[in-house]
């Protein structure tokens, strides 16, 4: 399904003119920095024979180097058709095409059915979303036991970079826009829906978190 707001149509077509430079820059450099300390997470948290749903997928290739690395399957949500495109044909190159499901739009606004599953991962997804407390507590309803997120430091050079941001998708003409949102009302949230943080690391912009369902919830 297609995404109906300004903001998601021009983030699909802003996003879209990237892909294929994704793919190509994972394939040569590997995870970002920020992805590699998820990753260090999500060991700590188990997903093996996971199911696993990520928002703003983009080409796949973390969701798909965990089903390689043991997770069971894999729903993919994104609002960039080039970026579907690419993720498709990726998973069908790794071998991974029986196990993994692609969904053009935003997950916000679709009429879409989607379970639970285990593992639900927001990499460098809530900043881009004004409704970050829709995003976070409609994510949160879909998670059974893991939930790993990426997100922006509060500092101030991150809200710099973002009002600079902001500024040059006004100039192009773009109804797209950036945001920093305040990391402790979102983990406030996260904690009031059951679940214990068990991860954090930084670096210099980027902060990854991950959390567990706390048993006592479930």
């Amino acid at each position: 399904m297609s995404c109906c707001c300004p903001h998601s149509r021009s983030a699909g077509r802003l996003f879209s003119f990237f892909a294929r430079r994704y793919r190509r820059r994972f394939e040569r450099r590997g995870f970002e920095p920020s992805q590699r300390l998820l990753l260090q997470g999500l060991e700590q948290a188990g997903y093996q024979g996971a199911s696993l749903l990520e928002i703003g997928s983009g080409v796949g290739h973390l969701h798909q180097t965990l089903l390689e690395q043991g997770a069971s399957q894999a729903i993919g949500i994104d609002l960039a058709p080039r970026m579907i495109e690419e993720a498709e044909r990726w998973a069908s190159d790794r071998g991974l095409a029986e196990r993994t499901r692609y969904i053009e739009g935003d997950f916000m606004t679709m009429d879409l059915s989607v379970d639970q599953v285990d593992v639900t991962l927001l990499d460098k997804v809530i900043c881009c979303y004004p409704d970050v407390d829709g995003m976070v507590h409609e994510t949160l309803a879909k998670t059974r036991k893991v939930y790993a997120l990426i997100y922006p430091r509060d500092r101030w050079y991150t809200r710099a970079g973002v009002r600079m941001g902001s500024l040059m998708m006004r100039l192009i003409g773009s109804e797209f826009r950036p945001y920093v949102h305040d990391p402790v009302q979102v983990d406030g949230w996260i904690k009031e829906a059951g679940f214990r943080r068990i991860y954090a690391a930084n670096t210099f912009i980027w902060q990854a978190h991950v959390y567990v369902k706390d048993e006592t919830e479930t």
